[in-house]
């Protein structure tokens, strides 16, 4: 009688545990790996699931574009919530592949500037590309503007840009004196004839953020436009490579949700939270890229020093050009990204 008494109350337990289990929160959170993603586990997931109580399970894809497209088109959406570029998410939203965001359930967002947002994507984290130089060949007279990579007479030696178009079309209307408030919508045709003029003097059209701050390491380029977060890792590490972020392009990575995703709720949650400014201020802790909330800047957690080293700090980014994730999102931009797969192939 006792040992089926004491069944009874392991079966239960063990039935209650189990239903505890299985009503307990959980996202899959997608990002691009690496470095990266190792530095915002720290510094936003782990926070995250400890302030909401929930469990959040990772995954990793450098260019999510294809498999959200893959998940949603079958109907066996697994992500919930993805860091991915902003015209990711865009163009996601108009296909009907990512979800309109009701920002009344994201209060963390309320004081962003709105150019940090769009109805399917909020901003989450912040780099730039910058014009770094080697300091040993320019001395006390550097290039600071993108006028002054174009200029090879005054700044002879040997250059490396991105084999991207994105902020390279924004340096090359730079170089050719068109205003940066007046950027937008790129003058493509412009773009690529003053590009046409530098592409002689390129060494090297870089295709990873390794590769390029390698290319500085080694001296192998005089200068180039390079992410920031990069470039720091190698002035860290002793190279004689100096940078600022003038005239340097703002860019930053989204927080997005699936269409049809499998916690649409917790995501929402998920997205708010990850947004607090107490959370958003252990950015810089890991990692060379600042906060997409502000706000953060005003918790006291990132010295002034330290902000001063961060693409979104205010100082920092009134120096710089937003680049328009509406632009490149919208048929100019994707008519852009194929011309220049011609142009790097002449």
């Amino acid at each position: 009688m006792n040992y089926r008494l004491s069944m009874i109350v392991l079966s239960a337990s063990a039935t209650i545990f189990t239903a505890g289990m299985a009503s307990a929160e959980q996202i899959t959170f997608v990002s691009q790996g690496g470095a990266y993603q190792e530095a915002q586990t720290k510094a936003i997931l782990d926070p995250v699931a400890e302030l909401l109580g929930i469990t959040v399970n990772q995954d990793s894809s450098p260019d999510a574009w294809p498999v959200l497209k893959t998940q949603t088109a079958s109907g066996k959406v697994i992500w919930d919530v993805i860091d991915t570029p902003p015209k990711d998410c865009i163009r996601g939203g108009e296909q009907g592949m990512i979800e309109k965001l009701d920002f009344s359930k994201i209060p963390n967002a309320e004081k962003m500037p709105a150019e940090y947002k769009s109805p399917y994507s909020v901003a989450y984290e912040f780099y730039s590309s910058v014009l770094a130089y080697n300091k040993e060949k320019f001395g006390d007279n550097p290039p600071k503007t993108w006028a002054d990579f174009w200029d090879v007479k005054k700044f002879p030696g040997t250059r490396a840009l991105r084999n991207h178009p994105l902020a390279t079309l924004e340096a090359a209307l730079l170089a050719d004196d068109v205003p940066a408030d007046k950027l937008y919508p790129l003058d493509v045709d412009r773009a690529f004839k003053k590009l046409e003029e530098i592409k002689p003097h390129v060494a090297v059209w870089w295709t990873s953020g390794a590769q390029s701050a390698q290319l500085l390491a080694d001296g192998e380029v005089d200068m180039e436009m390079a992410w920031n977060g990069r470039v720091a890792a190698v002035v860290k590490e002793g190279a004689p490579i100096g940078y600022s972020f003038n005239q340097g392009f703002l860019q930053y990575t989204s927080l997005c949700i699936l269409k049809g995703a499998p916690n649409l709720e917790t995501a929402v949650k998920f997205v708010n939270a990850a947004l607090t400014p107490e959370i958003q201020a252990n950015f810089p802790t890991y990692i060379d890229y600042g906060p997409g909330n502000p706000e953060a800047y005003k918790t006291g957690k990132i010295s002034p020093e330290r902000a001063a080293e961060m693409p979104s700090s205010p100082e920092n980014a009134e120096l710089q050009v937003l680049v328009s994730d509406e632009w490149w999102s919208s048929p100019a931009g994707e008519e852009a990204q194929k011309r220049w797969a011609t142009f790097i192939q002449q």
